[in-house]
């Protein structure tokens, strides 16, 4: 089916330029659309894809398959003209599904930490002297890529559980990295989430490595333990004395974190990764026992996961100017939100953490609003921008000054900024040497790096005159 022309209906999204990527790799002929045009859009092109901006339905006239964004309406009318023609059309994960046809598939999902963990993952088994696939959610830094279509058995995705479209690979093998409610718009509850990740548990074929110190992980491999007709191989991490692959002897620091790891009670080894963070060391040994499951030698999996230089927008450094640090991280939920500062506070040191903050979509701001007021104030300034609706109508309670308020309550500065010139001008005027700014979110709040970079040099320039 994905063997003639495919044409990508909202092709410059990160999951459907991946798939869009390795059919170009294939030498598959590729066309798409999209709202505007973009980095990605242009490196498509550089690919062989032909891509117009705007949504028109000649645009589908050669296309043999179509595959449709999510973010796509019903009434697109390259998708209507494709329904009514009678053209095949795919959603991205049913495409995703068919690309991993015939490989020893693994499929990276859980709430957090699925982009950096599969990139992980991919690096560590590249040490390996494998060529696997890859199709991930972000862009890591070793690869400039989200995709690759490589010449090993092996093929690693991003398995995306916001729409319970994760339901559909049939993996070789599987991570879950942890199990807490998110997608509220999609999920009305945690059973109904717990019961979607056992369905997709139900759908793995060989082996499943999960986290056991995370109560929803826990409480999930419980669940495939007690459950006689499942054939999997249950590989559990964690610090938990438990854990199959346990880790222990952790040391966080600015530049990095070490840990030591543990085999069904056997040292395998000492890992020292290059990026900061607790969480990134239980991501890390993730990737580590999914390539134990895969047969790989354990040391070249630690020598892989030394080497890896993380990814765009999971605390990125995107400049420093008079020892002023600007990171931007993807964090939009409570629990990422805390991370994301507690690996913040591990590297500012004795420095202020400002953190401008844009909430994604009105549903999760409802759902978990002392949540983020909560993971906020752990931050010592807070600058609240308006929420990035993504595409869902406002909800009435839905605020980022009702955060904001409770942030305040809490004892930790913060303002409600809706203009976004504004809010840079609070964090360029607040921060001062070995302070960091964050900006944070999974919206366009990525972009404001750049503008504070920009401003804090102008300051600079405006002092030494």
């Amino acid at each position: 089916m994905l063997n003639e022309p495919v044409h990508f209906i909202g092709i410059g999204g990160a999951g459907m330029s991946a798939i869009a990527r390795i059919l170009l790799d294939r030498g598959v002929q590729v066309s798409g659309s999209d709202a505007k045009d973009s980095i990605v859009i242009a490196s498509l092109r550089t690919l062989g894809a032909k891509i117009e901006i705007g949504h028109h339905l000649d645009n589908i006239s050669w296309a043999k398959t179509v595959v449709v964004s999510a973010a796509i309406k019903v009434s697109n009318p390259e998708l209507k003209a494709a329904l009514e023609s009678g053209i095949p059309v795919l959603s991205r994960a049913q495409s995703l599904s068919e690309l991993m046809k015939g490989y020893r598939s693994v499929a990276v999902a859980g709430t957090h930490g699925k982009t950096t963990t599969t990139s992980m993952l991919a690096v560590a088994i590249q040490e390996c002297g494998v060529d696997p696939s890859f199709a991930i959610g972000g862009t890591p830094n070793d690869s400039n890529s989200n995709s690759h279509h490589g010449n090993g058995d092996i093929f690693i995705a991003e398995a995306d559980e916001s729409d319970s479209s994760f339901l559909v690979y049939n993996p070789f093998g599987a991570i879950i990295t942890n199990v807490e409610i998110d997608h509220v718009d999609h999920f009305s509850s945690k059973k109904q989430l717990q019961e979607t990740f056992f369905d997709f548990v139900n759908s793995i074929n060989e082996f499943l490595v999960i986290c056991i110190d995370d109560a929803g992980g826990n409480e999930l491999a419980n669940s495939v333990k007690s459950d006689k007709k499942l054939n999997l191989n249950l590989i559990t991490y964690g610090e938990s004395e438990s854990a199959q692959v346990r880790i222990s002897h952790v040391a966080t620091a600015a530049n990095g974190s070490f840990f030591r790891i543990t085999w069904q009670g056997v040292v395998l080894g000492e890992v020292s990764l290059n990026i900061p963070g607790r969480h990134n060391v239980l991501n890390a040994t993730a990737a580590l026992a999914a390539g134990l499951a895969l047969g790989l030698n354990p040391n070249q999996l630690i020598l892989g996961l030394s080497k890896f230089q993380g990814v765009r927008r999971r605390f990125e450094l995107k400049g420093n100017v008079r020892d002023i640090r600007v990171f931007d991280d993807y964090a939009h939920h409570p629990t990422e939100v805390s991370a994301t500062i507690a690996t913040a506070r591990e590297v500012v040191e004795e420095g202020k953490i400002i953190v401008i903050f844009q909430p994604h979509r009105y549903s999760r701001t409802l759902a978990f609003t002392e949540g983020f007021a909560s993971s906020l104030a752990d931050a010592d300034q807070v600058i609240l921008l308006d929420i990035y609706g993504a595409g869902e109508e406002s909800i009435p309670g839905a605020s980022s000054s009702v955060i904001a308020e409770k942030i305040r309550a809490l004892g930790t500065k913060v303002d409600f900024e809706p203009s976004i010139v504004t809010a840079i001008e609070l964090a360029v005027s607040a921060a001062n040497a070995n302070d960091l700014i964050i900006t944070m979110g999974a919206g366009d709040v990525t972009s404001l790096g750049v503008q504070i970079l920009t401003r804090l040099a102008e300051a600079a320039n405006s002092d030494e005159s």
